[in-house]
């Protein structure tokens, strides 16, 4: 279902946009939950709210570009699944490789993990290292980040960034398809080489959430620590007391988050979903104060129209 020419964000005949969505509902939800243990009943639900949220981002997407808050030669990502129900309800341009920027900082800590998990007791997760997380992903700190990574590949085969992909890939090649990791973070952050999908965030954080990790339960923790973000915060109809698993990504070329959000129900229940929002242009911007900020509030304003759509089919506060 997910749609890999960038052009679906400024128009698709409704026709073909169906089409896709209907063809590849179950193909994209299995990839995630696996869809297919679920009954036609739910299938033709799923199917009908999944295009219709899609078809709204598409077409918000394309006035925003019509505005200029999205530039013609920029590329953008979009992808949202509905834990409660279990369904993929938007995918676009989902399995293209993009500028991962930090966002590559959760996937760093994991393949800490995955080594302190099979290192058989030669490795320790101190306090030391656990703040050293915390400046990584709460913070962004690129040091932290390579101090990280060095750890990784020291207990790996001592070839720097690479490792870290290695690690990932030789223990969930199904969730870091589209990952690459080939380069550390330099002094002035800008890092353009390390590359992720949409689709990648989103089979990580549906294993993270559901505890197919290993420590996944420290890096939820880590990732829910108060930031801001581009998801949650600024997002007008997103309530108080929604909790956030997230980290933002951003450089002169890429404007992006990734993150779960766990919203408020009646009752005292909660009803968490996955977002992730991407813009990458091809160069750098020459005024990157003003081409961030107008690229986060777009991603605010996508959020803000997933979360509406999550409060009419779930009872949301």
């Amino acid at each position: 279902m997910s749609t890999h020419d960038d052009s679906v964000d400024a128009s698709v005949s409704q026709d073909s946009f169906l089409q896709t969505t209907r063809r590849g509902l179950l193909a994209a939800a299995a990839s995630c939950c696996g869809l297919w243990a679920l009954g036609a009943p739910i299938y033709a639900q799923a199917a009908g709210r999944q295009s219709t949220l899609q078809r709204q981002v598409v077409d918000l997407v394309g006035r925003m570009r019509s505005q200029g808050l999205i530039r013609p030669e920029e590329k953008t990502s979009w992808s949202v699944y509905d834990f409660t129900t279990r369904t993929k309800l938007v995918a676009i341009n989902e399995d293209i490789p993009r500028q991962a920027a930090s966002m590559i900082k959760p996937f760093v800590a994991q393949a800490y993990f995955y080594k302190l998990e099979n290192s058989h007791g030669k490795m320790r997760y101190t306090k030391e290292v656990r703040r050293t997380m915390e400046r990584m992903i709460r913070r962004s700190s690129n040091s932290a980040t390579n101090h990280i990574m060095s750890i990784v590949s020291r207990n790996e085969r001592n070839r720097g960034a690479r490792d870290v992909e290695r690690v990932l890939k030789t223990n969930a090649p199904g969730i870091f398809r589209e990952t690459r990791i080939v380069e550390t973070i330099p002094a002035n952050g800008r890092t353009y080489r390390n590359l992720a999908s949409a689709h990648d965030y989103s089979r990580f954080l549906y294993a993270l959430w559901h505890d197919r990790l290993p420590h996944a339960g420290e890096l939820r923790e880590i990732m829910s620590l108060p930031n801001r973000d581009r998801i949650y915060h600024g997002v007008s109809s997103i309530p108080r007391g929604a909790k956030v698993y997230d980290k933002t990504g951003s450089t002169a070329c890429l404007c992006g988050n990734m993150g779960i959000i766990e919203a408020p129900g009646r009752g005292g229940r909660r009803y968490p979903y996955i977002f992730i929002g991407i813009i990458e242009r091809p160069s750098r911007a020459k005024n990157y104060g003003s081409w961030i900020t107008r690229r986060s509030n777009a991603i605010r304003e996508v959020s803000d129209l997933v979360y509406r759509d999550m409060k009419r089919h779930h009872p949301l506060v």
